[in-house]
């Protein structure tokens, strides 16, 4: 999210930076920006003022009729109303224009560092290093083939059972696969410092919300309906809804009925229906006995309406399987206010987690094999700092995953991201990619971002320095450390021999029971 006070006092500023992040039209987008801002203020402002006024005018009603000034205090009661109608006119324009104001704001990236070099796409990223020779020579399949050969992936069982982009992995390859996940778990917590934690892989829209994959990359998330028991709560929530409203529909159509069967008795007795005194005294007495009536359902179906929302809001209905553990990690410190002393040193997270990806915008890219999954697992590293400290934890950060492929002795490179590759929320970003030989070139295996207080302000995520009584938005960092399918592609493809086996890893060796090969000898 951004800083609506930031975009007032230097709107030029971010003229450039979304322009440069590829926003169209970023000077049209700001002029909006600062139109509904305005707008917005201007309600609020009228408003207040509004209250001021019937406040004071409430105050001098009692004033009157103590004076015994009756026809002052008919005055008075009258410019209340008038101010009661301004002040609701002032909410709804408010309300309207916040919103509006909200959402776009909402679907906006957040703005580049100084040092993240311009560029529209992929071949405007800059390597930083690399490490590592590349094999260039030698039997060079491609994992999916040798998978297949071993027996071990199996990608017809799984498309049966579940579509395009999943995959089955047996026996040995299925205990590489975990030894590799466990390993890089362990570097992280065991080494690098960062605590272990096991989060949900179901979130409520706000969490998504917070780390940037919504609004805009709805269609990239996989949904869900919460658990049986608050699905069923709500089932039966709405259906008492319907018969609320079927009760309404009732009491207005008897109110109709008694109008027109009011109507034709009276006509039938001669009586001039326009002015007759019996029947709206009839028509009165009924309409008022139904108004109440009336009233009672409102107020009950309102109630309902109510509880629904709230139900929701608890984060019933909808859920969202997470596409990186950054999304539970990163929300831990919602709606808080952290000390100082919490962030000394950095609270650094990590988590191995399933995750899932629809895809949506890939299509015909890495059809087959394990490199772009709908299903994968990730070991993820989130960092929460001091705004001061962020650049620092960035590059701890990105060599804390580096560490892991030196370890497995994987040939990677890192690129620092131009501004138009980066993702939604970062502000600048390392990618690191290690050598695939089949394709001869380097693939992407982890991302590290900082995100600076995009998130945070989205979260109301935020620390309070000792000694002061204004707080501050924190910084979070995320990234990969690694993704365990493509360090996986990756093992299998530097390590494979003449024979078709693979090489076991020297680290992984105490995970694999033994195995110093998988495949058959």
């Amino acid at each position: 999210m951004h800083d609506i006070r930031a975009i007032r006092e230097n709107p030029d500023a971010y003229v450039a930076g979304w322009s440069a992040r590829g926003v169209d039209d970023a000077s049209g987008v700001v002029a909006k920006i600062l139109e509904l801002d305005q707008t917005l203020r201007a309600a609020q402002t009228e408003g207040q003022e509004a209250l001021a006024k019937r406040n004071a005018a409430s105050k001098a009603i009692g004033a009157a009729m103590g004076k015994g000034d009756t026809a002052e205090a008919e005055r008075l009661k009258a410019e209340v109303e008038t101010f009661k109608g301004v002040i609701a006119g002032a909410g709804e324009r408010e309300a309207k224009v916040g919103a509006e104001l909200r959402d776009l704001l909402a679907g906006l990236k957040n703005l580049a560092a100084a040092d993240v070099p311009d560029g529209e796409d992929e071949a405007g990223n800059v390597e930083v290093k690399a490490w590592g020779e590349p094999r260039r020579t030698g039997p060079a399949k491609d994992h999916a083939d040798l998978g297949e050969a071993m027996g071990l992936l199996d990608f017809e069982a799984a498309a049966k059972m579940s579509g395009a982009r999943f995959a089955v992995i047996k026996g040995g390859l299925a205990r590489l696969e975990r030894a590799i996940g466990q390993f890089m778990l362990d570097m992280q917590t065991d080494q690098h410092g960062y605590q272990e934690v096991n989060p949900p892989y179901i979130v409520g829209e706000k969490a998504m919300f917070g780390t940037g994959q919504l609004p805009k990359f709805e269609d990239d998330l996989f949904e869900l309906w919460l658990d049986y028991r608050k699905t069923e709560a709500e089932i039966s929530l709405l259906r008492a809804v319907d018969r609320e409203k079927a009760t309404l529909v009732g009491a207005l159509s008897r109110i109709n009925d008694r109008a027109g069967a009011s109507s034709k008795a009276a006509a039938a007795r001669g009586v001039d229906t326009s002015w007759s005194a019996e029947l709206f005294q009839d028509l009165g007495n009924f309409f008022g006995q139904a108004a109440s009536e009336f009233d009672q359902h409102i107020n009950k179906f309102n109630d309902f309406i109510v509880r629904f929302n709230e139900m929701h809001d608890r984060g019933g209905g909808r859920g969202l399987l997470i596409p990186t553990a950054e999304v539970s990690l990163t929300n831990l410190v919602r709606e808080q206010i952290l000390a100082e002393d919490d962030l000394a040193t950095p609270m650094r997270l990590t988590a191995l987690t399933p995750c899932f990806r629809a895809e949506a915008g890939s299509a015909g890219r890495d059809t087959r094999g394990l490199i772009r999954q709908h299903q994968f697992s990730k070991v993820e590293m989130v960092s929460i700092t001091r705004p001061e400290d962020s650049d620092a934890e960035h590059e701890r950060m990105t060599g804390c995953a580096e560490a892991v492929l030196e370890a497995l002795g994987l040939p990677y490179r890192r690129m620092l991201l131009c501004k138009g590759d980066m993702g939604f929320s970062a502000m600048k970003t390392f990618d690191l990619e290690v050598w695939l030989p089949s394709q001869g070139t380097f693939r992407e295996i982890s991302s590290c971002s900082n995100c600076g207080d995009f998130q945070a302000r989205r979260m109301d995520a935020r620390f309070k320095r000792a000694g002061e009584k204004k707080t501050e938005f924190v910084h979070t960092l995320n990234g990969s450390g690694l993704a365990v399918g493509r360090t996986l592609v990756a093992v299998m493809e530097n390590y494979q021999d003449e024979n078709g086996r693979i090489a076991v890893p020297d680290v992984l060796k105490p995970y694999m029971g033994g195995l110093t090969h998988v495949g058959a000898a």
